[in-house]
């Protein structure tokens, strides 16, 4: 019996580290079985030991091409070179993860690094107290992350920082260029997205009210950070309702519509466009004036290893890694381009600024969307089914 227990402990712990079953689970385990076991003697007894995982940190992330790189480019080398294991896992969603953190024991505890995407999660995830304060002379390689994009997070934190830049994408436009000129795409802007020539032909991404009514504010001619016309907005997405073919719910179904030509334009992840372009279709990017950006970031939560964790950030913003990474996921490295040097394959990337200073990409203010979130997920909802 105790030699069937303990399989089945290494099995579960296995699962453990891989962030497959919670902490919540896992102590729940060893109390069914630590009292057979004898698990729980002693200070230095297994369970202590599991518990420490002073030799590894683990780091969610969104799987497919992006784990793939950063497993490859980033993780297994820092591996190499100092001997610290780093357990990759998948979210499964972001509202998923964040519930899986919340429920955590203590509350973040089993989580480590969180390669978030925008400014509203890092507020979200900060007004919650699961944030740390990095220490920033142990992460010397932030020097050439970009200044926006630091200062962005810096503002939310009051000066101090709970993650590192890591990425630089786009919600943009991604256009069939065998049936939109460019100059009709860039004449247009966002109000391509309205083109009632278009009919049938335009796509959007049904499960995010932020990036349909980000659109709809351009095409209004208002701010997307400060909507003074709210009817404006909800009357030209009612609008473009009939006008749309399909709201795709994923990166692989987005690329499947524009390479089949199934619709001409679309709002579009600027690293899905990069990919469909190196597979060699016709697809423009416009990203005008205002374009929703965001960058992705390693969130440190709190209860990781300090020294771990920068250790391992600063590894990741070596030039030589970062620029791997970006080139693996189809995301320009956060890193100035004024101060690293960038190969041609990461400037032909959509959303490169070859100037560093991120000039007329607008980030979610995270208080204005955070605290519309309910009301306006709700009524962006039933217009997206008609109602």
């Amino acid at each position: 019996m105790k030699k069937d227990l303990e399989k089945r402990l290494d099995d579960v712990y296995e699962n453990y580290q891989k962030g497959n079953i919670s902490r919540r689970d896992f102590v729940k385990f060893i109390g069914i079985s630590g009292a057979a076991m004898g698990l729980m003697a002693g200070p230095f007894g297994l369970v202590q030991n599991a518990l420490a995982g002073k030799k590894s940190i683990t780091c969610h992330s969104w799987g497919g091409s992006t784990s793939e790189a950063l497993r490859k480019f980033a993780f297994d080398p820092f591996t190499k070179a100092t001997g610290i294991k780093v357990i990759d896992a998948a979210f499964t969603g972001m509202d998923a993860f964040l519930t899986q953190v919340k429920a955590s024991y203590p509350p973040g505890g089993e989580f480590n690094i969180a390669h978030l995407s925008a400014v509203y999660d890092y507020a979200r995830y900060t007004d919650l107290g699961f944030g740390v304060v990095l220490d920033e002379s142990k992460i010397p390689n932030l020097k050439n992350v970009m200044a926006k994009m630091t200062d962005t997070l810096r503002g939310i934190t009051k000066g101090t920082l709970s993650a590192v830049p890591y990425d630089l994408g786009q919600t943009g436009i991604a256009y069939n260029a065998d049936k939109i000129s460019k100059a009709k795409a860039e004449k247009l802007g966002a109000s391509l997205l309205f083109d009632k020539s278009l009919k049938g032909k335009l796509g959007s991404w049904g499960g995010d009210f932020r990036t349909n009514m980000w659109y709809a504010a351009l095409h209004t001619g208002q701010s997307p950070n400060n909507i003074k016309d709210l009817g404006a907005v909800w009357n030209a997405l009612k609008e473009q309702r009939g006008l749309i073919k399909k709201y795709w719910a994923s990166g692989s179904e987005l690329m499947s519509l524009l390479a089949n030509g199934d619709i001409y334009a679309t709002v579009a992840w600027s690293g899905r466009v990069a990919a469909l372009q190196k597979q060699g279709h016709s697809i423009g990017y416009l990203s005008p004036d205002g374009t929703y950006s965001w960058m992705e970031y390693m969130y440190v939560l709190k209860g990781t290893d300090l020294d771990v964790a920068q250790k391992l950030l600063n590894f990741m913003l070596e030039p030589s890694a970062a620029i791997a990474v970006a080139k693996g996921q189809n995301y320009p490295t956060s890193l100035d381009p004024t101060k690293v040097p960038m190969p041609d394959e990461v400037k032909k990337l959509p959303a490169f600024d070859p100037t560093g200073k991120l000039d007329g990409y607008l980030f979610a203010d995270p208080v204005y969307w955070n605290s519309h979130q309910l009301d306006w997920t709700e009524k962006w909802d039933r217009i997206m089914a008609g109602k």
